[in-house]
């Protein structure tokens, strides 16, 4: 089910790092997104997570960056997302 591994890192204000377990754990809880596509995933860690093969993870970062976004955790700046395969 969670067969990659990805590295998850946030953009707020020029400033680039992990994504906070905290924050991925609560986006990836469904009851918070209300969304299916993104049942397959996993956090691991600050800045990681697992996900299985039908995350697309271009949508994922997308839709994590909105979230994050409406929940001001950038302080009134957008909330960027970059998402790719670790290692």
């Amino acid at each position: 089910m969670f067969a990659r591994k990805l590295k998850v890192e946030v953009l707020v204000d020029g400033q680039r790092r992990p994504a906070p377990l905290d924050w991925l754990d609560s986006f990836c809880m469904r009851n918070f997104t209300g969304s299916a596509e993104f049942d397959d995933t996993l956090p691991t860690g600050e800045g990681t997570l697992e996900a299985g093969l039908k995350v697309d993870p271009g949508r994922l970062a997308a839709a994590i960056g909105e979230w994050l976004t409406k929940r001001g955790k950038g302080n009134g700046k957008p909330v960027i997302v970059e998402i790719r395969a670790a290692g």
